[in-house]
């Protein structure tokens, strides 16, 4: 099978590695051609802290998609999360001459590169930089200046900075697995692409995706990234406290929650019972459901203050008619979205990667477990910012900029210029007519 209307992503979680192969059918909608996972023991919270087992599993999960999809696979869009991920806002600003030209993609693509080359932390690398609104000639709110007149051009960027070494570790990762890293995307935005629509990102909506290792959030608003954030604490925690609480084995506890997990106590049975084997020459442990949902739920409440905070931290509390969107392996356990909605007040639904994705084999795919999965091959075909796809489509046709219009003086004068040698033909006629 030809790859080269193929896309490759691979997402490299902290409990499982997964490559997604999809290309997009006739009606624009993703077909996923190959999945492949494998168990993710070198990571840990988002950052690779062993190189050969990651290596080695990035290497079965690409065999695995490879033969499902017929294909070499070499080009990956990878993602990237960690509690080393830090987001700021910064503004930034160029000088135009002439100003009475309008203002091109150019002028924007100039602005944006200048804001790639801002001093950051050491060891930290930009690997986004998002514009929010623009100025012009000190006229906020702006989404798209292009075509505007305008000698000073400013903007504010979402700027979003990982830790140097843990991005040369995944590209080492990806390197050694006979693999070429084609872009870096942080993991919440991708997720964004999967299960959040344009009228929930116009209304304003929160995306919480919940990993693992880490808890991711994005925020949007009138269609614009605004705020992001990387919590260290995912579904792990919570099987880790599930084994403490319990005193039960690390793969007994993770089934304990998947299977009988609930976020809300008050919802468990006080009189259910499940019984577990015990370990050798010993006799099968019984856990209560409901003391089960008290540990889920005292945890899911520490995850939900700290996701509390971040939104009321950017600002955007009372502007997210969209509510909260939740995502990833962890929105899957039972009542979750009415605690989110309890202690957040706001509307809260689970997000699905449905309605991107067209007819495929393969419903797995459909869990909101590969939201990032999906969402990193989505952006193999779609831009973070839907202005640049704009642009992209502009400088495509030939075109920097809108088609300029003729001054109107220049206009009203051929228009009276017109009339008046009409005037004098008729008045030379009729004095003609006279002495004749």
């Amino acid at each position: 099978m030809e790859n080269r209307e193929l896309i490759v992503g691979l997402d490299i979680g902290t409990t499982k590695i997964c490559v997604i192969v999809g290309r997009k059918n006739e009606y624009g909608k993703l077909e996923v051609l190959g999945m492949g996972k494998a168990v993710s023991d070198g990571v840990d919270r988002g950052v690779v802290t062993n190189i050969d087992k990651t290596v080695h599993a990035i290497e079965k999960a690409v065999e695995e998609a490879s033969e499902m999809a017929d294909v070499d696979i070499v080009d990956v869009i990878v993602g990237i999360a960690g509690q080393h991920i830090q987001s700021k806002i910064q503004s930034g600003s160029i000088m135009r001459q002439p100003s009475d030209d309008e203002i091109t993609i150019e002028d924007v693509k100039r602005l944006s590169g200048e804001m790639e080359n801002i001093l950051v932390p050491p060891g930290n690398t930009i690997i986004h930089v998002m514009p929010q609104d623009y100025t012009v000639d000190y006229e906020g709110g702006i989404k798209d200046p292009v075509g505007m007149s305008g000698a000073r051009l400013e903007a504010d960027f979402h700027i979003i900075t990982a830790q140097t070494t843990a991005i040369n570790n995944i590209n080492r990762c990806v390197r050694r697995a006979d693999l070429v890293s084609k872009q870096l995307i942080l993991e919440p935005l991708a997720s964004s692409l999967s299960v959040l629509s344009d009228e929930e990102k116009e209304a304003g909506v929160c995306l919480v995706d919940i990993g693992g290792g880490t808890t991711d959030i994005a925020i949007f608003y009138e269609n614009i990234i605004r705020h992001t954030a990387v919590i260290p604490l995912g579904g792990n925690i919570i099987t880790k406290d599930i084994k403490e609480g319990c005193m039960v084995m690390q793969n007994q506890a993770e089934l304990l929650k998947t299977k009988f997990g609930k976020a809300i106590t008050e919802e468990a049975n006080p009189n259910e019972i499940v019984s577990i084997p015990g370990l050798r020459n010993r006799a099968p442990k019984e856990i209560s459901i409901r003391n089960l949902a008290s540990i889920i739920q005292a945890r899911m409440e520490e995850i939900i203050e700290i996701v509390q905070n971040e939104i009321m931290q950017s600002g955007h509390y009372k502007k997210l008619a969209g509510g909260i969107v939740l995502t990833g392996g962890g929105s899957q356990l039972q009542f979750i979205s009415q605690l989110f909605e309890y202690m957040t007040g706001l509307d809260t639904r689970i997000g699905y990667p449905n309605e991107h994705l067209g007819k495929s084999v393969l419903e797995e795919v459909k869990s909101p477990m590969y939201a990032t999965s999906v969402g990193l091959v989505l952006a193999g075909f779609k831009d973070l910012d839907d202005r640049d796809e704009l642009y992209k489509k502009r400088i495509a046709n030939g075109q920097t900029a809108p088609r300029r219009k003729e001054p109107r003086e220049v206009f009203t004068k051929d228009i009276f210029t017109s009339i008046k040698e009409k005037l004098k033909g008729i008045i030379s006629d009729d004095i003609g007519d006279e002495q004749y």
